[in-house]
């Protein structure tokens, strides 16, 4: 078995966004180490070292001190090897030289930065962190030491946005010329400041064509900028895809340690017990904190390999499908391929089966015509 990647949480924040529905707590008064050395411990019981990508997320990674932060990251360079992408996730008013210079010396060669809008009063309404000024400081601070190579996080269909802010967010695309962009639609989730607000009445955000406008919007503007879209949400310039988020649309083998963490093994997705006091408590007891592993069927390896698969703008490889499962995708698909292609909601190009543009503003609707199990 081949194991391509690592993904580690850090669950901490120094404020929680209004919008977030991830693993994470505040901070403050949390048992900061105690929770990095259940980490650690974590990753010792790992069998696989060597990875193409590691990805370090959140939370927010960056919300460590520099002490926290040095001591994790002389563990991963000390007992884990990555030949290829090693990515931080950074909060831009956290970006300080010190933490930038550790992550420099122990070999992360990328940061994906949560930027969201350059709107400073829908930033306020986010309750994020940072400001504008602090973005460009933090872009300063990451191309003085030579880490190029960063993601700028942004979203589209917020509370409050107008077709003007996508502009104004584009032309600071042009600006600054990250390497890449996730650009992904606000999605109301339950238990979060959001879901509340808008069950009260107290906030609106545009409906389903009005949110399909601003994805086309934002499309075509980072095409014309030279960032081609390679997945659903996702655009770079060329050679600067996300090699670690395609060990997940490759439906590929990968470790997901911390609170929370999910992973995928042999046919297995497993995901760790949330809250911080009772990973820890898992770690210490067990020496593992997985809350449940789900073995999946050929049926539902396949329906995920299709889910996945399409949402890059590439598809799914009808070659490597016959060599993964040892059915031919034509065949595995041929009534749903046919309803599809009718639509016009999918391409087929004799190699991949792919997402058309008007496929894209359904695909959920797609995906669903992928399930056999229910």
């Amino acid at each position: 078995m081949k194991m391509k990647s690592l993904y580690i949480h850090i669950p901490f924040c120094n404020r929680i966004c209004t919008y977030c529905d991830f693993t994470k707590v505040l901070i403050k008064n949390q048992p900061v180490d105690d929770y990095i050395e259940a980490l650690i411990k974590e990753m010792k019981t790992l069998e696989h070292r060597d990875f193409e990508t590691i990805y370090v997320g959140g939370g927010t990674p960056t919300a460590l001190s520099v002490k926290q932060l040095e001591h994790l990251l002389s563990f991963i360079s000390e007992n884990f090897t990555v030949s290829g992408e090693y990515t931080f996730e950074a909060n831009p008013d956290e970006v300080t030289t010190a933490k930038l210079d550790l992550l420099k010396y122990y070999g992360v060669n990328r940061v994906s930065l949560g930027v969201q809008t350059f709107n400073d009063d829908i930033l306020k309404v986010l309750n994020r962190s940072h400001d504008f000024n602090d973005i460009f400081r933090s872009i300063d601070h990451l191309e003085k030491i030579g880490l190029n190579n960063y993601s700028m996080d942004l979203m589209y269909n917020l509370p409050g946005e107008t077709f003007d802010d996508i502009d104004t967010s584009l032309k600071y695309v042009e600006e600054l010329k990250p390497r890449h962009i996730s650009w992904y639609s606000l999605i109301i989730e339950p238990h979060t400041v959001f879901y509340n607000e808008i069950r009260k009445g107290r906030m609106k955000i545009d409906d389903d064509n009005k949110e399909a406008e601003k994805y086309i919007r934002v499309m075509d503007g980072l095409q014309n900028l030279g960032y081609p879209q390679y997945e659903i949400s996702n655009f770079s310039v060329k050679e600067y895809e996300s090699a670690h988020n395609k060990t997940y649309w490759h439906n590929d083998n990968y470790y997901g340690v911390g609170a929370g963490a999910h992973g995928y093994i042999n046919n297995e997705r497993y995901y760790n017990v949330k809250p911080v006091p009772h990973y820890i408590k898992a770690i210490n007891e067990n020496d593992s904190a997985v809350k449940e592993t789900l073995r999946l069927s050929e049926t539902e390896m396949i329906e995920e390999e299709m889910f996945l698969g399409l949402r890059m703008t590439e598809g799914v490889s009808k070659e490597r499908f016959r060599m993964k499962y040892g059915v031919c995708l034509d065949e595995y698909y041929k009534e749903e391929l046919t309803s599809l292609k009718e639509k016009r909601w999918i391409w087929d190009d004799g190699l991949n089966i792919a997402l058309t543009d008007s496929g894209r503003m359904v695909g959920n609707e797609v995906f669903m015509r992928f399930l056999k199990s229910s």
